[in-house]
């Protein structure tokens, strides 16, 4: 439980101004569909987060246990680094065509955009961490839905009202207690 539950936090607050929130605001915007927006993001995350679990657990059974844990303390406390660096979505990352129809593009976008985003790597260090793949993936898709579903339906209003800069800092102080607890338990 431990797990998911601290998965699902850091990934909701990581995800808060990260790139793939702006692209859902994006999204939301440009095709005013939520739903097919929503069950995209969900899709993609699963997949994506899923591969990543893989990877976490993957590592774990190559790595030295020793290695593991400089390696897991060291990924942590770079993740608290990299959240206080804001993510702007570029301008050409806007879907320019329904090709795929609003569930595909969609899918396509946010699979993307979170190829070696923070909360994939989150997600491959919490697995790694927890030796726990199903309560890992769970709890960062989670997050990642508690973060992204309320732009899609609520959009501009949301975002302005929450103090990015605030949440990013209570989640880099996560991330730096996380390292330390690696090293020292």
């Amino acid at each position: 439980m431990e797990a998911f539950l601290v998965s699902t936090g850091i990934v909701a607050l990581a995800e808060m101004g990260d790139k793939t929130q702006l692209l859902a605001l994006v999204l939301a915007a440009r095709f005013r569909k939520p739903w097919p927006i929503v069950w995209g993001i969900l899709a993609a995350t699963l997949v994506n987060h899923a591969g990543a679990g893989a990877a976490g657990a993957w590592i774990t059974r190559v790595l030295n246990p020793d290695v593991l844990r400089w390696l897991l303390a060291a990924s942590f406390i770079g993740m608290a680094v990299w959240i206080m660096v804001p993510d702007r979505l570029d301008e050409n990352a806007e879907p320019k065509a329904l090709r795929f129809g609003v569930f595909g593009t969609t899918v396509l976008a946010f699979f993307l955009a979170e190829m070696g985003d923070k909360t994939q790597i989150a997600t491959i260090a919490l697995a790694a961490r927890y030796h726990a793949l199903l309560p890992v993936v769970a709890g960062t898709t989670l997050g990642m839905m508690l973060a992204n579903v309320p732009v899609v339906f609520l959009g501009d209003k949301l975002t302005r009202r929450v103090p990015i800069k605030a949440v990013h800092a209570v989640c880099a102080v996560v991330f730096v207690v996380l390292g330390l607890l690696v090293l020292i338990v």
